[in-house]
């Protein structure tokens, strides 16, 4: 059993080194994918929650889980949107640039007695990746935008009674930001003059989360759990070629409340609704200070005003044989940015999410696996030239994503 505990670290700690800690593309710059099985149910593992991955969705689930437990994977995401910019010389089509970013996933539950469960995880709540070419447009806003999150969390759990449980647990998440954009120098906008302004920085911050299951009957069961805000104080740099300057910041991750429902009218068949709030009007507005102040001034401040928005989802789940189960998921994701202050480092709308796949069983293994098309709808964007916003149109607004997740009882 050690051998095996030892060699599942060792693949978890290799696949986080190998896909990076990268970004992803979600409502705001939200990341939602904490395991392929939860990918495939449209996210709905509040209620369900009987997996490892239940760190992620709702912690109070690892009470249903024996012994030592543990789950590797990642999702591969692939985004892509057209942004179309009214210019002096007419209406300009611009293509994303093509990227696949892959936010990884580990945890392990382990039961210490009777009544008590321990839990971590390592995961990606948040990332952004929005990159277009750097003469396009657009460039004077942004041309290329990064934000890479990794969160640390472990948990307690306790069973109450057999129809009660509740966890608590603390998190630090790391962040990094890159943006990219231009400045112009000549009145006629020409790119071969253009300067490139490009700002870095990182930050840890640390926040806490809770969660409750509630089975009243063998037939349905009731899941919540909380995660607070994370403050991240941002120490970073900012270099415009000829000038540069240590830069600070502060950025606010939301909270979430997560809510769930799952019925299970016979013993291969489950359905579980839910609704996953983000408290996205923390992020009110974005100011940078700089220590040289003779460029740019002491601080730079841009209004963002996001707002609360609700993530709908429902899943379904088939027990087809004692080794396969077949899924099938939905959601929609509302966005959370108004239209005097949409940009183009989220050039994004209302999403939809329509998923499937499967679950493969081993013995004490089994290999999720799953396949989501996302579309966002269409929009049009006022014209802001103080922020380097052009008359927009954003179309053709999709996202791949595929996920892998494997676990084990050890």
């Amino acid at each position: 059993m050690r051998m095996y505990a030892q060699w599942f670290v060792l693949a978890g700690v290799v696949l986080l080194l190998a896909v990076g800690l990268q970004s992803g593309y979600g409502a705001g710059f939200g990341l939602y994918e904490g395991s392929a099985r939860g990918n495939a149910l449209g996210g709905t593992m509040v209620g369900r929650a009987d997996d490892p991955s239940a760190i992620y969705y709702n912690p109070a689930g690892i009470t249903q889980l024996s012994g030592m437990q543990v789950m590797v994977g990642a999702t591969a995401i692939r985004p892509s949107t057209t942004v179309k910019t009214m210019t002096p010389a007419g209406e300009v089509s611009t293509e994303s640039e093509d990227n696949t970013w892959i936010p990884p996933h580990l945890y392990g539950t382990y039961q210490v007695v009777d009544n008590v469960w321990a839990g971590v995880g390592l995961f990606s709540r948040f990332g952004l990746g929005t990159e277009f070419p750097s003469d396009w447009p657009g460039r004077y806003n942004s041309y290329d935008a990064e934000i890479q999150t990794l969160t640390l969390n472990p948990d307690v759990a306790l069973k109450l009674n057999d129809q009660i449980s509740v966890a608590a647990g603390v998190n630090a998440t790391w962040f990094d930001l890159t943006l990219k954009q231009k400045i112009p120098t000549t009145p006629d906008y020409n790119p071969a003059t253009d300067i490139d302004a490009k700002m870095t920085g990182d930050a840890i911050g640390y926040g806490y989360n809770f969660g409750v299951r509630y089975q009243p009957l063998k037939w349905v069961a009731f899941g919540a759990a909380y995660q607070s805000e994370v403050d991240e104080d941002v120490d970073g740099s900012i270099d415009l070629g000829a000038w540069d300057s240590d830069a600070s910041g502060d950025v606010t991750l939301p909270s979430e409340i997560q809510l769930g429902v799952v019925f299970m009218p016979t013993e291969k068949l489950s359905l579980e609704v839910g609704a996953l709030r983000t408290g996205w009007s923390s992020y009110d507005q974005l100011k940078i200070k700089f220590d040289d102040p003779t460029v740019l001034g002491p601080e730079s401040t841009s209004e963002k005003d996001w707002d609360d928005v609700w993530r709908y989802q429902c899943g379904v789940e088939y027990k087809l044989s004692d080794r396969l189960d077949l899924r099938v998921g939905y959601t929609y994701d509302e966005e959370p940015i108004p239209g005097d202050t949409v940009d183009y480092l989220v050039p994004a709308n209302d999403r939809q999410l329509y998923s499937i796949g499967c679950g493969y069983h081993v013995k004490d293994w089994t290999l999720d696996l799953s396949y989501t098309y996302l579309t966002i709808r269409d929009r049009d964007v006022d014209a802001r030239m103080d922020d380097g916003v052009l008359p927009s149109k954003f179309r053709d607004g999709e996202t791949h994503l595929l996920g892998v997740s494997l676990s084990a009882k050890l």
